[in-house]
């Protein structure tokens, strides 16, 4: 079981930045891939990043590619999203997941057993 909670959305001026983190609970989250995804109004849950246990590998969607930055610390039990050159329809709301370690996908909202709570993002032009 892992429990999450997200923290570091608000509201940004385009071009800005902003810093998600994301802190875990539990025994596994080390062995867990993790991945941001967000969720605007109308629109599908869509992966924005991902990094797996020992952030060997790390996924990014096309559109955030060179602006955001996915890392984590296992130590601390601790997942972040670096945004930069923040645009208005980066605007969602974010959620921090812990990936099903049996899963084969690593983009599918549904690879993902354990999700936070959401953290609203919104970029003004």
């Amino acid at each position: 079981q892992v429990q999450l909670v997200e923290s570091g959305g608000g509201l940004v001026q385009a071009g800005g930045s902003l810093r998600l983190s994301c802190a875990a609970s539990g025994r596994t989250f080390s062995s867990h891939t993790m991945g941001w995804f967000r969720q605007a109004p109308g629109k599908e849950r869509e992966l924005v990043a991902a990094i797996t246990s020992s952030s060997g590998n790390l996924y990014y969607a096309d559109h955030v590619k060179g602006r955001f930055t996915i890392s984590r610390d296992n130590a601390k039990k601790m997942v972040y999203l670096q945004m930069n050159s923040l645009k208005p329809e980066d605007t969602a709301v974010y959620f921090c997941a812990a990936r099903n370690p049996y899963s084969a996908s690593v983009r599918s909202p549904s690879a993902y057993d354990y999700w936070g709570q959401g953290t609203q993002v919104t970029v003004s032009s």
